[in-house]
């Protein structure tokens, strides 16, 4: 039976910022509580305040730019709004704990795994080192990383995506929170591993009794986690109540717009007579493995082992596969990012032998859409002079003008507002950053785009336009993409080609139809099943 007085609570809170002495008001007059052993999802578009208002829960808003004109925010009982940074830095970490969206920017690049989760255990009175790393073993077993024990020393970029968003969330749980905020905290999660992580977190849940408070854009997701919904648009609740009665019957037009948002339509065919764009043949990427005091080399990680690709002017290859599988490394080789082994031909010519004076002239026809916008954008330079950047490096003779009309167009067809350029990175939503990243490599009107998990941050309404966008763009210049994604619905409405990988190879290949049909391998059956069942995955 739920407690008379609520966990959380929060009460007609407004959240103001203010910038050049002018106030935005970004949250207006929320309210809602949160019991124990409860999960709560917070749903909206991006930009729609729902970040904001989990961060302002452990105010970790900056106290110089945000204000709280109205409201009070609740925690058992005592009004986090009111205190002191003593008392916060009890809570913090300990009474409520945060997964934020971009594991990368969260996580030390300094510090090993092990130092990072440790220390949130040693700042609640975990004093024994010993004590420390066999929790540290146990949490990371918890979330699922392989042979946690051998990565204890390994820093966070030399994990995948999605193995960096289970270390956060270990480092989350570590001290068993009573209040779990957890801001999309599968977004780079493949399928079968959301599944797992999500059933984590409910046995979790219902074990320790804890609350959550779920940001999130996947309303797959909140079908089978959320007991209750509140849906955010523009600052407010529109519209909030159990999460069968909301998702079986929703009231407000904007949840039902939502509800209907998936990609849709079919990818534009394959035409095997195309130009090919890119071709590689037999790749390897293998990282040595050194061991001893003269680090020898005993070992290879083999992280893309014999792997063919061919990508057609026009088409898209999109490549799937769980996080570590060699997606991203892949995508990295055929740029010529990363040292390969194999020949790699773009529009005839072999580049995998060129050095990087020699790359230079082609960046501008071979572009990338990293997975996280926030790393891959610098917080010291405004939108328009990250859109402008290859500009500038590509053709000195544009002037300062040509190059703002570029960046605008290019801001535009990403769904963003031409005015906003002079505003920086930390000023926008994560799903707002994403299509940031996307005008920048659109900018130079490539011929060959990797597209790593472009879709990833954003909300279900916006992942349907930027697919829209995609196949826009696509048709109109006939781009070749090479489509990385955990999220087979996007993949099935842009890929004509089908690549998918385990553990560096490739295990199934060919028409994207077909797969989708009649997957053939054990491994993508099980992918699939993931995908487009959770039910199945989760359990009941």
């Amino acid at each position: 039976m739920p407690n008379s007085a609520p966990l959380l609570s929060v009460r007609d809170l407004s959240i103001a910022f203010s910038q050049n002495g002018k106030q935005t008001l970004a949250v207006d007059r929320v309210s809602f509580t949160l019991e124990k052993g409860r999960t709560l999802a917070l749903v909206g578009e991006s930009g729609s305040g729902k970040s904001i208002t989990a961060l302002s829960i452990t105010r970790l808003l900056g106290a110089t730019s945000a204000t709280y004109p109205t409201g009070d925010i609740l925690f058992n009982g005592a009004n986090i709004l009111r205190a002191s940074e003593d008392d916060l830095r009890k809570v913090r970490g300990r009474q409520i704990t945060m997964v934020f969206q971009e594991p990368m920017s969260s996580l030390n690049p300094l510090h090993s795994i092990e130092k990072q989760i440790a220390e949130i255990l040693e700042l609640h009175g975990m004093r024994g080192a010993a004590q420390r790393r066999a929790r540290v073993i146990a949490l990371l077993t918890e979330v699922g990383i392989p042979d946690p024990a051998t990565r204890l020393n390994a820093y966070p970029h030399q994990l995948s995506g999605g193995q960096r968003q289970r270390v956060m969330i270990a480092m989350a749980l570590a001290n068993r929170p009573d209040l779990f905020i957890a801001d999309e905290p599968t977004t780079a999660l493949d399928v079968t591993v959301q599944a797992q992580i999500l059933k984590l977190l409910k046995d979790l849940q219902n074990k320790l009794g804890m609350a959550m408070l779920f940001i999130t854009h996947d309303l797959g997701i909140v079908r089978k986690i959320a007991d209750d919904v509140c849906v955010m648009q523009r600052g407010r609740i529109v519209e909030a109540g159990p999460a069968k009665d909301i998702l079986l019957n929703p009231q407000h037009p904007y949840t039902r717009a939502l509800l209907a948002a998936e990609p849709k339509g079919d990818p534009a065919p394959a035409n095997p007579h195309a130009k090919t764009i890119v071709y590689g043949e037999n790749i390897r990427v293998w990282f040595p493995i050194k061991r001893g005091f003269l680090r020898r080399t005993v070992g290879h990680v083999k992280a893309v082992d014999d792997v063919s690709i061919t990508v057609r002017e026009g088409q898209t290859v999109g490549v799937v596969g769980e996080s570590g599988s060699g997606k991203t490394t892949l995508g990295l080789a055929l740029l010529r990012l990363i040292s390969s082994q194999g020949p790699i031909v773009y529009l005839g010519k072999r580049i995998d032998g060129l050095d990087f004076k020699s790359m230079r002239p082609l960046r501008r026809d071979m572009q990338i859409v990293f997975q996280d916008p926030y790393g891959s954008l610098s917080p010291r330079m405004s939108v328009g002079e990250i859109v402008e950047e290859g500009l500038l490096v590509q053709n000195r003779a544009m002037s300062r003008e040509q190059r703002r009309a570029i960046v605008a167009r290019s801001l535009a067809e990403t769904g963003l507002d031409p005015q906003s350029m002079d505003r920086y990175p930390h000023e926008f939503s994560g799903g707002q950053r994403q299509r940031i990243a996307i005008a920048r490599a659109m900018a130079l009107e490539p011929k060959f785009v990797v597209l790593d998990e472009p879709t990833s941050a954003l909300d279900m309404s916006v992942q349907a336009q930027i697919v829209d966008l995609l196949r826009d763009l696509q048709e109109r210049r006939g781009l070749a993409y090479m489509f990385i994604s955990h999220d087979l619905k996007v993949v099935r409405a842009l890929a004509s080609d089908l690549i998918v990988m385990r553990h560096g190879k490739v295990v199934e290949s060919g028409p994207a139809s077909r797969i989708f049909a009649s997957p053939e391998s054990d491994y993508t059956k099980a992918l699939f099943a993931a995908a487009f069942s959770i039910d199945a995955a989760i359990g009941p």
